[in-house]
């Protein structure tokens, strides 16, 4: 692993365990040249995963960037950020293990959606202003009547 500072080829793991319910590892490195310490996360990746742009571009699959977008949208919000984390975990997942190489960027988002609806009903709002490209205040108007919609349907299982 290159050191982020000197760029020394040379580092040395100092403290391994697992990380995010035990879907990585994460290590402690130090670089005995410059002395800079830094952190490093190893995750199964079960196939490489390229995202089908709506224009027919194809991306590589970035974990991170799915993981700014979740923080994005619950920026500000009291969520944990463990929660966070196992949410995108479980998105990445599901996309590994549905079999597909190529994965429409509309299913990632659709993902995302199901995801945030689960974790803070703002976040879901934000996402869905975004994702689904609003254009008017009825837009959100017809979102809230989904969202309240859920929540009756909810309400009615439960009892």
């Amino acid at each position: 692993m290159r050191c982020p500072y000197c760029q020394s080829e040379d580092t040395q793991v100092k403290d391994s365990r697992p990380a995010e319910d035990g879907a990585a590892i994460r290590r402690r490195r130090v670089c005995p040249d410059c002395g800079g310490r830094f952190t490093t996360f190893e995750r199964v990746q079960l196939r490489d995963l390229v995202v089908v742009k709506k224009s027919g571009r194809k991306v590589p699959f970035d974990r991170d960037k799915l993981l700014r977008s979740v923080e994005i949208a619950v920026r500000k919000r009291n969520v944990d950020p463990e929660r966070i984390d196992r949410a995108v975990t479980g998105i990445v997942r599901q996309l590994e293990s549905s079999g597909e190489t190529e994965v429409a960027s509309g299913e990632v988002g659709r993902l995302v959606m199901d995801a945030l609806k689960s974790l803070d009903d703002v976040a879901y709002v934000r996402f869905a202003s975004v994702y689904r490209n609003f254009r008017e205040a009825k837009d959100f108007h017809e979102l809230l009547g989904e969202l309240k919609g859920d929540e009756i349907k909810n309400e009615e299982d439960a009892s």
